[in-house]
């Protein structure tokens, strides 16, 4: 082997990395090749094969309760025990009993081949995705605003725009390299371009912008309906285009007056001048790109924080034009191909919706199904399946790729569902997680470097992910194990692929004519000329051997909708599910470090990452923990309505007061008592179904010693 280019399997980015045979075995660099990354490469990407064979799930293990050991079985006894539980679930609950939930960490073939398997040809839309954990919110608010699903910009237009608008994500350090980019345009123009960062903590990417507001949790909303306000009232709004492209105006005109500065200034705890020079930044600049991520999504009015956003550019007329437009982040490597493929409860392949009768009856012809076996009820949200368990409903249980044990919300009540539940199948690389330990049937599935396979980034640019070594022991490929299981149910006509490109070639036929349409992308043209950003149709004017030049979409103001017009939403701040209170006085934030990978699953096994991020912590300002005699080191206990847990304290000004943060990595396998989950709600967003995991209501006191029972 003289190199094979991949791609990154950790966050949105997407970014490429090329491996080497070096005189020491295997290494991996960054593809200067690929677009999207340009051959940077973070901590993450740079270490990744360090984790490959540590800790492997390498056979199908089984056990008929979760008190019992595992034991070895073969894969016909293991596909045997999943299709007579499917049956038997299906002859006594009906399609209603099965739930699956997966991943962003699949590649777009696993995602397609679940959707045919549990949404087609078992008739139930039971099937969710960790993106619904962090992207949900994002889909949900492009999707009401523009009519459709799908990231608007560009990597691209992070070295063209003149002022990057930064809410709720921290970018330089779960994004970096997408950072980097900005960054450098950033420091190449000081007197032109600027960055603006809105987030209650000064993290890396606070640091270095040229105005921070550290907004209270929960205030998103009045902040931007602020924003909007001075604009209108300094008449720097694009009355042209508004007028062409838009509709809702007038509500939304309405509703901001009563947004006044000194009214916001009060609710988000931050000065007018800071909301003015905001306010003023993204007026003078001709083009402004916004970027969010969790910090927007993960909230009970997610989706109309998400409007929020698009409302201001929908305003300014900053849309469909280079370095302009509203840009989400997603936090999974794939999961944009995940909701290009249907995976998520209320999807269907090729942005498609299970409600709509015509979308419905597209794929049951192209899945050659009996009219009306997609069933129109939407399948349960990822909270939905912990409720489904808490009352008998789900009669078999199927995860995949995910480690729900530890990234759910209120974990307390999520691992009693999980342990509820009478069949559980874990199909997962690593063993043990936190999630075995509720699993009654083990399936070894292989990853990144062992399979072939398809990702989407956040900028829609599609890359395939190449196999360069054998899987271990008995991995199997997801798609594969869900396809066999199909075949023994008697659906062979419907699972007649035998590798990932011949499942990718199907599924690019369903995106035809739909805003996603990838009709013109195969495994072998991506093989031959790199990555592709969709859209890519088969009749489109392309060369297949040069890479396609950067798409935005809307650049003619035509959108989605049933008008063409894109909606403004007007909306008032509801502010948090659980805001602070006597008993419960600060609001806890988690959030992701730089090295770490969601629930360690990978990162946890590897030295370098390790050393670098070594245990959990809690940021907590001075005015906050001088109170309670709290000083830098000393342990803290952290407690809400639902859990507590124990931490080390960083006594920080970088944190706004009246808030804490503490990483959400740390499940029970990698430290005692750091489960940040353990801490929070699942009040979700009425319209994503995605919980407010980014704000719980807590209390704090100062542990005497140490507890005794760590072992981080």
């Amino acid at each position: 082997m003289e190199s094979v280019r991949t791609v990154c399997p950790y966050c949105g980015v997407g970014c490429g990395l090329e491996v080497v045979q070096g005189p020491a075995g295997l290494k991996v660099r960054g593809d200067r090749a690929h677009p999207s990354s340009q051959g940077m490469v973070c901590v993450k990407g740079a270490t990744i094969l360090e984790s490959i064979d540590r800790d492997r799930l390498l056979y199908p293990m089984w056990r008929s309760a979760l008190d019992q050991d595992f034991q070895r079985i073969s894969w016909d006894e293991a596909f045997e025990a999943i299709v007579h539980r499917i049956q038997t679930v299906l002859a006594n609950q009906g399609p209603d009993g099965l739930c699956m939930y997966g991943s962003g960490q699949f590649v777009t073939e696993d995602y397609y081949t679940a959707q045919k398997l549990i949404k087609g040809c078992l008739g139930t839309n039971n099937f969710d995705a960790n993106s619904r954990l962090c992207m949900s919110s994002a889909v949900s608010g492009y999707l009401r605003s523009f009519g459709a699903d799908g990231p608007p910009c560009s990597y691209d237009d992070l070295e063209l725009t003149d002022c990057l608008f930064a809410i709720g994500t921290n970018t330089a350090e779960c994004h970096p390299i997408v950072f980097n980019r900005f960054r450098k345009h950033h420091k190449a123009n000081p007197d032109r371009v600027r960055l603006v960062v809105v987030d209650p903590r000064c993290t890396e990417t606070g640091q270095v912008a040229d105005l921070h507001l550290p907004i209270r949790p929960g205030t998103d909303i009045d902040l931007l309906n602020g924003m909007a306000h001075l604009l209108l009232k300094w008449d720097q709004i694009d009355r042209a285009y508004i007028e062409a492209h838009t509709g809702g105006f007038a509500a939304y005109e309405d509703l901001v007056q009563h947004y006044p500065p000194d009214r916001v200034a009060e609710q988000c705890g931050i000065s007018v001048e800071s909301i003015e020079a905001a306010a003023r930044i993204w007026a003078q600049s001709d083009r402004v790109l916004s970027l969010w991520s969790m910090g927007i999504n993960q909230s009970s009015e997610g989706t109309a924080k998400v409007r929020s956003i698009i409302n201001l550019h929908l305003l300014t007329g900053q849309m469909g034009k280079p370095g302009a437009g509203p840009f989400s982040l997603t936090g999974q490597p794939n999961a944009m191909g995940g909701r290009e493929a249907g995976g998520l409860s209320r999807l269907l392949p090729g942005y498609r919706s299970v409600t709509n009768p015509q979308h419905r009856a597209e794929v049951e012809d192209f899945w050659n199904l009996p009219p009306g076996r997609i069933s129109s009820t939407p399948g349960r949200a990822a909270w939905e399946i912990v409720e489904g368990l808490e009352a008998g409903a789900v009669g078999l249980l199927w995860i995949a790729a995910t480690n729900p044990a530890v990234s759910f919300p209120d974990l307390n009540r999520t691992k009693a569902a999980l342990s509820r539940s009478p069949f559980t199948i874990y199909q997962e690389a690593y063993y043990p997680t936190e999630t075995s330990a509720f699993a009654h049937l083990l399936l070894p599935a292989t990853q990144w470097s062992e399979k072939t396979g398809t990702m989407t980034n956040s900028e829609r640019m599609v890359t395939l992910s190449q196999a360069f070594q054998p899987p271990p022991g008995e991995a199997k490929e997801d798609w594969a194990i869900f396809a066999e299981v199909g075949r023994r149910l008697g659906f062979r006509e419907q699972f007649w692929f035998q590798s990932s490109a011949e499942v990718y070639g199907e599924f690019v036929q369903l995106t035809r004519g739909r805003p996603c349409d990838m009709t013109g992308l195969s495994h072998d043209r991506l093989r031959t000329a790199g990555p592709q950003q969709w859209p890519f149709p088969a009749d489109g004017a392309i060369d297949p051997l040069q890479p396609a030049p950067a798409k935005r979409l809307y650049t003619d103001g035509q959108f989605h909708t049933p008008d063409r017009r894109a909606q403004f939403l007007a909306v008032h701040s509801r502010g948090l599910a659980e805001p602070p209170d006597a008993a419960y006085p600060l609001v806890l934030t988690v959030g992701r470090l730089y090295g770490h990978w969601h629930t360690q699953t990978r990162t946890g096994r590897i030295e370098k990452i390790k050393k670098l991020h070594p245990n959990p912590f809690i940021e907590i300002h001075p005015k906050d923990a001088e109170p309670l005699g709290i000083r830098e080191g000393d342990w803290v206990a952290v407690k809400s309505r639902r859990g507590d847990g124990r931490f080390p304290a960083k006594v920080t000004r970088a944190i706004a007061p009246g808030t804490v943060f503490v990483p959400m990595h740390w499940g029970s396998l990698w430290g005692d008592g750091a489960e940040a989950n353990a801490l929070t709600h699942p009040e979700a967003c009425p319209d994503s179904f995605e919980p407010e995991l980014k704000a719980c209501a807590v209390q704090l006191q100062k542990l005497a010693s140490p507890p005794s029972n760590l072992d981080n």
